[in-house]
């Protein structure tokens, strides 16, 4: 499956987003630096900001024309790479209704469907089935072990565990560290899609992985890092079709991230891990709903809102919320 030009419009999609919140164009080589791309690409990209109308640019002198349109962007299929696009075919095959537990999963056909060779389909299986929601069976067949609300319950304790940590190892990092100018375009993003969330709500999950992976890469770890995979898919193809309430969830995950972001640049540790946790429990009673045809049942509320969360482990002794 060929995929020409991937790297560079994934890029270009991720400069449009920086200038949505932008005042100021950044010089190429902090584009390069917040995009981890090349000073080549860096100026393939300026140069196609210039002839679509977005930007004037004359050497270093670059000035900013108008905010970025939906039509500017490239379509989402032109810009995944192989690996997502396999992800989000297998994402869908478990999460959107049409698996049970026990169903036999061929690479074969997964293949087929999406386009794509079987060895990639086998690489991502083998990677995926290290997280037990699929089992290797004979002759490239796999068995679904289903996604139950158990698992849920397991995933969002790990997931608070290892966010908790990175959070407050993020609210400990160096003044000059290149992560809080990223958090601080982070949250002018958030303040600018919250102003736009009647057209843009649908658009929320991209913001919310990039939002918790830099909170994880502030670990420093590599199995915090690494298990974040996990996490960003179940959780946010959840959220791609469990569509109930979906404005008003993503505006309110948008207000809390916004809490979350200003008391990690607040450095304090006791503001750190309120909002960190408060943000997790929300998520966590979404991803269960997801899973609960009625939400509500007396019963599956009582489970959500009686589970103890794992972040609690790290509560210094005297912090109530």
């Amino acid at each position: 499956m060929s995929k020409p030009k991937t790297l560079f419009k994934d890029s270009y999609n991720r400069s449009l987003q920086l200038l949505e919140a932008a005042d100021d164009l950044p010089s190429e080589t902090e584009l390069g630096a917040a995009l981890e791309i090349s000073r080549t690409t860096v100026r393939s990209i300026l140069a196609r900001l210039e002839e679509v109308g977005l930007i004037a640019w004359d050497k270093r002198k670059k000035t900013l024309l108008r905010r970025p349109e939906a039509s500017d962007y490239f379509p989402t299929e032109e810009t995944d790479p192989i690996s997502r696009v396999i992800e989000r075919g297998f994402m869908h095959r478990i999460l959107a209704g049409d698996a049970h537990a026990g169903d036999l999963i061929s690479e074969a056909d997964i293949a087929r469907d999406l386009g794509v060779g079987v060895s990639a389909v086998r690489e991502f299986l083998i990677r995926f089935s290290r997280f037990g929601l699929i089992e290797k069976r004979r002759n490239s067949q796999w068995v679904l072990k289903g996604f139950t609300r158990e698992f849920a319950l397991e995933l969002t304790e790990v997931r608070e565990m290892f966010e908790l940590r990175a959070a407050l190892r993020f609210a400990a990092l160096p003044p000059d560290d290149a992560a809080w100018t990223r958090l601080a375009q982070m949250e002018a993003e958030h303040r600018q899609f919250l102003a736009e969330i009647e057209t843009r709500y649908d658009r929320f999950s991209d913001l919310d992985e990039r939002f918790h992976r830099l909170i994880h890469e502030a670990s420093h770890n590599r199995f915090v890092i690494d298990f974040y995979d996990v996490i960003s898919m179940i959780f946010h193809y959840h959220y791609q079709w469990n569509k109930t309430g979906e404005k008003e969830r993503n505006r309110t995950a948008l207000a809390e991230h916004i809490d979350y972001i200003r008391a990690l640049a607040s450095r304090d540790s006791t503001e750190v891990e309120f909002f960190c946790r408060r943000h997790l429990r929300s998520a966590r009673e979404t991803l269960l709903q997801s899973i609960v045809p009625d939400t509500s049942d007396a019963d599956v509320r009582a489970e959500v809102s009686a589970r103890p969360t794992a972040a609690s482990a790290f509560e210094p002794a005297g912090n109530n919320e």
